[in-house]
């Protein structure tokens, strides 16, 4: 299992597998919070902790940031018919993103 929580411990997550890759997007997004992307079911993550959301116009996605240190979590689907979500891999320890392979997504051209 691996744990994973944002600068000040008010988030936790638990995640039944390390990455075996991480997405570093350069969309306009994910280039601004810095973030690495690792992809699980919805199932498979268990976050605890305050979150606040933010929802870009697309109205597709909801970023969960700490409420309290507003470090950026993870993504979620709005539509929870859509089983999948990114965590913040930088919230993981070093260790377990260092074992990742690095996918790069050109998110700006889309």
């Amino acid at each position: 299992m691996i744990e994973a929580s944002c600068d000040c411990g008010s988030v936790r997550m638990e995640i039944d597998e390390p990455p075996s890759s991480v997405t570093d997007c350069n969309c306009g997004i994910c280039r601004r919070y810095g973030a690495l992307w690792a992809y699980y079911p919805l199932a498979k993550v268990r976050v605890t902790g305050p979150t606040t959301v933010y929802q870009r116009r697309e109205r597709a996605l909801e970023f969960h940031h700490c409420s309290v240190c507003g470090c950026v979590m993870h993504w979620s689907p709005v539509d929870r018919r859509r089983d999948r979500m990114g965590v913040n891999a930088r919230m993981m320890a070093p260790e377990v993103v260092a074992a990742a392979s690095v996918d790069l997504c050109d998110g700006a051209s889309w």
